[in-house]
């Protein structure tokens, strides 16, 4: 993902609400939401370096991806992709330790990232940045995450935090949709300096990226029950944002 924007409700029915974007080069070979065979995970999937950027699995889990877009973090030789987090964290038997063990001693492998896991019961953030590795414990609420850290205050990101912020149980995803579809350009005033100039920083500000050669693929929306169901919804697109499918799927939670 980009752009996300979730609620965290732990004592709720509905746990986790989460809605966002995944941008990227359209010639990247991508397979939609779908049941991974020989996995019981439930995602989209990159063609090309065999992960995904957001995933559950039917243990009540679920996963989400963004980069990390700061030209002052150098990537590491040979550094592994970062899709193959989300699908790690998924087939561990215990996300926690999981999490732990890649703080710990694994994150500095990758090139800069952060990693959202949810269960019915707890919400947790791994960040790797230029200021280091952490992992924290995300509190009730409703929370952004784009492509530097947890509710950084970007425009796109305040923006479609801001529509789920307003939205009840029953338009939160007709409200996220609008903002999350929205290609409107930030001001520049307002445009965060991440080193890549401000001709790309104006391209990237916009909620969806409309183009020939790069722009917003999917929207996704997720809720996971208290019971650890999860259902997945995905909107696709194609170059200049046209639409190509949607798919919705639910992965039972087999506790």
């Amino acid at each position: 993902m980009c752009l996300l924007t979730f609620s965290w409700t732990p004592d709720s029915q509905i746990p986790l609400r989460l809605a966002g974007n995944r941008d990227e080069f359209h010639a990247r070979p991508t397979a939609p939401l779908a049941v991974w065979r020989n996995q019981a995970l439930l995602g989209g999937r990159d063609l090309e370096a065999g992960g995904t950027w957001l995933a559950a699995n039917r243990h009540g889990v679920v996963a989400a991806l963004t980069n990390v877009r700061d030209t002052s973090l150098a990537t590491p030789p040979n550094a592994p992709s970062r899709g193959e987090l989300v699908a790690g964290v998924l087939a561990s038997d215990d996300p926690a330790a999981w999490l732990n063990m890649l703080a710990s001693h694994q994150a500095e492998r990758y090139a800069g990232f952060n990693l959202l896991v949810a269960t019915p019961r707890q919400c947790w953030h791994l960040h790797r940045g230029s200021d280091g590795v952490s992992l924290t414990s995300v509190p009730p609420g409703v929370h952004g995450l784009s492509n530097a850290s947890l509710n950084t205050p970007w425009p796109k990101l305040q923006a479609v935090r801001c529509a789920l912020e307003g939205s009840d149980i029953n338009r939160w995803r007709l409200a996220t949709r609008q903002a999350l579809h929205n290609p409107a350009l930030a001001a520049d005033q307002l445009l965060p300096d991440t080193g890549v100039g401000m001709a790309l920083e104006r391209q990237l500000s916009a909620a969806f990226i409309v183009g020939e050669q790069y722009g917003t693929r999917a929207t996704t929306w997720v809720t996971l029950t208290h019971r650890g169901d999860a259902t997945i919804t995905e909107q696709r697109f194609g170059p200049f944002g046209r639409f190509t499918g949607e798919t919705t799927l639910t992965a039972l939670c087999h506790r």
